[in-house]
This record gives C-alpha cells, sequence and structure tokens, in this order.
C-alpha cells in the first residue's frame, strides 16, 4: 500500500483493496466468510471474517480485529501487513505450516467498513462502537470520553438506551462467541491507535479498577513476552481502566459473558499504539483530525507495519503451546495472582 493510498477518498477503500487481493492470493490457505454489508452513502461494504490453520475443532484461537475504530486505519493495516507476511511464508516455509497445523487464527481486519470509508470514529450511524454494549461503567468515567448518550453529533456516542447494538458490534460479538469462546483457550487482540506516547496492550477491565479473575494470565503472559523479546520493552501491559474507564467496552462485555456462560479460557488484548510519538516528531499532523490517529510520512508508516509482528507472532505461539505456560498447581497460581496484584494495584488484596 503506497503512502499515496493512506488518505481517505469517497472513490474507493484502500484496505478493502488490499484485504480482497490478500483473500484471492491466499485462497488455499484462506477461509473467508462476509457477514454482514454496512451501507454507506457510496456502496455496501462487507464485514469479512477469515480463518486460517487448524479446523481441529477444539484448536487453540488467536483472534485479531481491527478498523473498529474508522478514522484509526493503521489498526487495520498492522494486520493486513501481518496476513501478507503470512500468506508470502506460507509459499516456502515449512516452519509456518507447521505453525498453523496447531493453531487457528480468526481475523477480523475492518470490523467497521463504513466508517472507515467515511473516515470517522463512529460507524456510519454516529455510534462509537467500543462504547456500544450493553454494560454500564462501575467506576466513574472521564465526561464524553467515557462513553455518552447526549447525541451521535458528539464524539463517543454510545447509541440509544435499551437499543440493540450496533450491527458491526454485534457481528464482532457473534464471532467471538461461535469462533473463539467454544474454544478451551483462546486470545484476541484488537488493534487501535491515538492514546499516549507509548503502545500499550491492554486487558479488561476498561468499566471497574476490579482486577479480572484471570490476572494471573495476564501477568505469566507478559512475562512470558518480556523474557522472550527483553529488546521489545516499547510495550505497557497494563488493565486499561489504569489510563480511563468507559461505558459499554465490548471486550469487557465479552470477557464477563464468558466467566458466566462459556467458562473457557480467553483473554482479550487491546493494542493501543501510542500515535502522540509520531505527532511529537511531526508537529504538522496536529493540524489534520486524520493524522492523530495515524503516521504519514512514509517511513514511518513502514516501520510502524513491521514494528507488530513480532508480537502477532508471539501470540501465535502462545496460544499453540498455552500448555507449557499456563500449567500451573494452584499453590503457584495463587502466588501469581499475588504478584500480578502487587505489580498492577496499590492496595494487593
Amino acid at each position: 500500500m503506497s503512502s499515496s493510498d493512506l488518505y481517505h477518498t469517497r472513490k474507493y477503500l484502500p484496505e478493502l483493496i488490499e484485504l480482497e487481493s490478500i483473500i484471492e492470493e491466499g485462497h488455499q490457505w484462506i477461509r473467508a466468510d462476509t457477514i454482514g454489508l454496512i451501507s454507506t452513502p457510496h456502496r455496501r461494504v462487507p464485514i469479512y471474517v477469515l480463518e486460517m490453520g487448524s479446523d481441529v475443532p477444539n484448536a487453540p484461537v488467536l483472534g485479531l480485529f481491527g478498523g473498529v475504530h474508522g478514522i484509526e486505519r493503521i489498526g487495520c493495516q498492522v494486520i493486513l501487513s501481518f496476513l501478507r507476511t503470512l500468506i508470502a511464508r506460507l509459499k516456502w516455509d515449512p516452519w509456518i505450516h507447521e505453525q498453523l497445523a496447531q493453531v487457528r487464527l480468526v481475523i477480523m481486519p475492518m470490523v467497521n467498513p463504513g466508517g472507515m470509508w467515511q473516515n470517522t470514529r463512529c460507524n456510519p450511524n454516529g455510534v462509537d462502537l467500543m462504547r456500544n454494549a450493553p454494560i454500564s461503567a462501575m467506576d466513574r468515567v472521564p465526561f464524553l470520553i467515557g462513553g455518552q448518550r447526549i447525541s451521535h453529533h458528539l464524539p463517543w456516542y454510545r447509541g440509544r438506551r435499551n437499543h440493540p447494538m450496533e450491527a458491526e458490534a454485534q457481528a464482532l460479538c457473534d464471532t467471538v462467541r461461535s469462533r473463539l469462546l467454544t474454544q478451551s483457550f483462546s486470545i484476541s487482540l484488537d488493534c487501535h491507535s491515538g492514546f499516549g506516547a507509548k503502545d500499550r496492550i491492554w486487558f479488561p477491565y476498561a468499566r471497574t479498577f476490579k482486577p479480572i479473575q484471570d490476572l494471573d494470565l495476564a501477568y505469566r503472559l507478559k512475562n512470558l513476552f518480556s523474557e522472550t523479546y527483553p529488546q521489545h520493552n516499547f510495550y505497557l501491559f497494563e488493565p486499561q481502566s489504569q489510563s480511563y474507564t468507559t461505558h459499554g467496552d465490548l471486550w469487557d462485555y465479552l470477557y464477563d459473558e464468558n466467566q458466566d456462560v462459556h467458562h473457557k479460557t480467553f483473554l482479550p488484548l487491546t493494542l493501543e499504539m501510542g500515535s502522540w510519538l509520531w505527532v511529537k516528531k511531526n508537529p504538522r499532523q496536529l493540524f489534520s483530525f486524520f493524522s492523530l490517529f495515524n503516521p504519514v510520512l512514509p517511513h514511518r508508516h513502514s516501520r510502524i507495519l513491521r514494528r507488530h509482528n513480532t508480537l502477532f507472532e508471539f501470540l501465535m505461539s502462545a496460544c499453540r503451546a498455552h500448555l507449557n505456560w499456563t500449567e500451573q498447581d494452584n499453590d503457584s497460581r495463587q502466588r501469581t495472582a499475588k504478584e500480578a496484584l502487587a505489580y498492577w494495584y496499590s492496595d494487593p488484596a
């Protein structure tokens, strides 16, 4: 994708063209479904779900999600770049075939294609999909940014009270329920941009300062990554609530549903790429809404596209070999949980 394609155009959607090109090139390895069509003033655009890898019924799953916020196009682009690399390696590399024989990828690169087409954070109905789940925060949220029902003309609009979720949010939830929460082990990674000057990897909760039940799992995954890739120390692993709290977070909603209904091991993560650093290095980006969320200079854009491949490959391996790092007896798990509380929470219980 050339640098000239980074900017929004109403004539075509570059990421959709790239995605459909990848599906065509990798058709022998990709199982692609169209699970919805979203209307825009110009055309109806599809929501794709791709699967790759193992079709064994209880295979561990890594889910990759992007484009939830239409303006944050880099989230979709890093997934497409990773997909392009996977397809290239499948043509010659037996190791990647062995990897995918034991793990399944479920990929929604463009959850909000209408918002991407219109270059807005929200979907075409003006709803912020990551504020749209039917749950409210247990703790105080920041004004507006935490989600609001005042007007769809203001950002972070949650949608009308007691109305069904938006089609795109429902499609994401249905995909997670049917393709991740049916498995004994799954991790999801939702790719965003725009907060802070450091790349963050968030896990629930966003709606409360209460620790999640699987805090020890998040802590072990964090340690596994830092021990395996000590030079990749630019990620900050943390509960999202330590940055800010929100209403209606889809991943909180799905995590709690899994705890209450499905009882599987499911850890939803969010990659929040810190775009403030891009703006700091190129202050002219302050004058463009698009540039607040996406790297504009070609060399920086290329760097971001390759920056997170190691994380994606690590998560594939962590899913595939999850029994090697998740199995602990009760005493060990309790010790890990106490360490995690001490690490992330100032008042360990």
